[in-house]
């Protein structure tokens, strides 16, 4: 089988699976997701998602009705009956099904939906561009909702202006994270410097092994907030994501960015990279 999906208990194609009417999802984007990659049907950093996966739950009232283990089995199983090895792996918890209402009933169990096709990770020496936008979203983006528009339109705009990305800052000029994918930079004074995560930004777990790659590697880290001409200014700039552990960004709203300390993001790369192969070698 090529792709595959889940919905509370019921497998099959993507292609044929439906979902109730009534399901809260459809009225109010009333749900949490999140996402890896499967390398040689083993999921990168599994328990570490679902960790975020349940976070974001929880933050959202949302009642996932399986123990941690149990789910992390139910995609390992979901896994190994596909196909191919590599795999997009999309976990999501819709709040319930009811009839429209905003209330909802305090036991009310999610809806489990997954879904898996073939695709591999991005290449993590691809050099990429970018765009800034002024980030104009809710204050709850440590939370991995579907409420995803603004999002969208972020990543369309980056679509029209031919780039991979779109940069976004709160007012004054505080950088915050980008459309889907976090955004760091190698400072002037040598340091890996990341937003914080606080209700701005997602915290990513791509974020958390390039982190992870510093602290192996001797590269100081600095968990605080930099501004639009510290981004301009740096050493250099990364964009990551769990589909893109660490990508090296070149060019910014046109002008050329980094380029100033390639060696300490080459090792950084290649220390995510080497961990990725190694947790899902068999």
């Amino acid at each position: 089988m090529e792709n595959l999906a889940y919905y509370n208990g019921k497998f099959g194609p993507v292609e044929e699976m439906t979902v109730p009417f009534n399901d809260r999802v459809h009225f109010f984007g009333d749900g949490v997701y999140d996402v890896t990659y499967a390398r040689n049907h083993v999921p990168f950093a599994l328990g570490e998602h679902i960790d975020r996966f349940y976070n974001s739950a929880v933050l959202l009232d949302i009642r996932i009705p399986y123990e941690k283990a149990e789910l992390a089995a139910l995609v390992q199983d979901m896994i190994n009956k596909v196909d191919s090895g590599e795999q997009f792996v999309y976990l999501q918890a819709t709040r319930g099904t009811q009839n429209r209402a905003h209330t909802y009933p305090e036991d009310m169990k999610a809806n489990i939906w997954m879904m898996l096709r073939p695709q591999k990770v991005q290449d993590i020496f691809r050099e990429v561009t970018a765009i800034t936008a002024e980030d104009t979203r809710f204050f709850h983006c440590n939370i991995k909702t579907l409420n995803l528009l603004p999002s969208v339109m972020y990543a369309q705009a980056a679509e029209r202006a031919g780039v991979y990305e779109t940069i976004l800052y709160r007012k004054p000029d505080r950088v915050t994270e980008c459309a889907h994918a976090n955004v760091h930079i190698i400072n002037g004074n040598g340091e890996f410097q990341t937003a914080p995560t606080d209700n701005l930004i997602l915290p990513g777990i791509a974020r958390a092994h390039l982190i992870k790659a510093c602290h192996a590697l001797g590269v100081p880290v600095r968990e605080t907030p930099f501004t639009l001409s510290e981004l301009m200014e740096a050493s250099e700039v990364i964009i990551s994501s769990s589909s893109a552990f660490g990508l090296h960004c070149v060019q910014i709203d046109g002008q050329p960015v980094g380029g100033k300390a390639p060696e300490t993001l080459r090792a950084i790369q290649q220390w995510v990279l080497d961990e990725f192969l190694a947790e899902t070698d068999r």
